[in-house]
């Protein structure tokens, strides 16, 4: 079988997931998709790069090899909606953000081939990782990072702000460890906003668990902070400065009491 993540262990209580900047696709599943689907659009560009850093700091990374068009590996595998009336995307998704086909002609898509060869070892790697981590230290925290285009008209109106924080509205974390991350978020140069569009995916919801030491939290960036939208081109500026706020941030959701 196919290796679908790679690991980082640390040495601290800090797992952090990055679940959307994969981009490797399966040939039989490449050979069926269209060219806007093999461009791969909505892929969270340069998150696992932005976050390298964070290894010598101490945290675990688990990073997605495979694009969020094989599976995404932030939707639960039933395709429940996480926002209600709202717009959304599921686990083995058909369209684009802005609505085009990822594939070629309509295909039958085995979702639970995908989801028995792609998801499920991501998700027992993030499980098996947070029993040991908290095992080890008292608690296990979570940060689920993410990053996305500033404009998906199909998602939301106008303009994202940078710093996007979820906390599955405090149920995933600690009200402590929010308001530190929030905290040091506002003190940025970055517009931030606390459980608005995105208050957390599946990720954030099913292993945030304050009553039993697991704490997570979602962030998703705006992609402008670090990159060119339009190039898809990394800017090493931009992204040192950001690396700065982040380091901030990560260190006050792990020392936060």
């Amino acid at each position: 079988m196919s290796v679908v993540f790679d690991f980082h262990e640390g040495n601290t209580a800090l797992l952090i997931s990055i679940p959307h900047d994969g981009r490797d696709l399966p040939s039989n599943i490449a050979a069926a998709m269209s060219e806007a689907g093999r461009a791969l659009p909505d892929t969270d560009w340069h998150v696992a790069r932005l976050y390298r850093f964070a290894s010598e700091t101490g945290a675990s990374i688990i990073s997605a090899r495979y694009s969020r068009y094989v599976v995404d590996l932030n939707r639960p595998t039933d395709d429940a909606a996480l926002y209600q009336g709202r717009e959304g995307t599921s686990v083995c998704p058909r369209l684009t953000f802005d609505g085009r086909d990822i594939y070629s002609d309509s295909i039958d898509i085995d979702v639970a081939e995908r989801l028995a060869r792609y998801w499920h070892p991501y998700h027992q790697k993030i499980e098996m990782t947070l029993t040991a981590l908290r095992d080890r230290h008292g608690v296990a925290l979570l940060w689920d990072a993410h990053s996305i285009a500033s404009r998906v008209p199909l998602l939301f109106d106008g303009e994202l702000p940078v710093l996007n924080i979820g906390s599955f509205d405090g149920r995933s974390c600690s009200e402590q460890r929010e308001r530190a991350v929030m905290n040091t978020a506002l003190a940025s140069p970055y517009d931030t906003v606390l459980n608005g569009r995105f208050k957390g995916g599946f990720i954030t919801r099913h292993y945030g668990d304050p009553g039993n030491d697991i704490h997570a939290i979602q962030l998703e960036l705006a992609q402008r902070a670090y990159m060119d939208e339009a190039s898809g081109r990394y800017d090493e500026e931009k992204a040192s400065q950001l690396g700065d706020t982040l380091r901030a941030m990560l260190a006050a959701f792990t020392m936060a009491a």
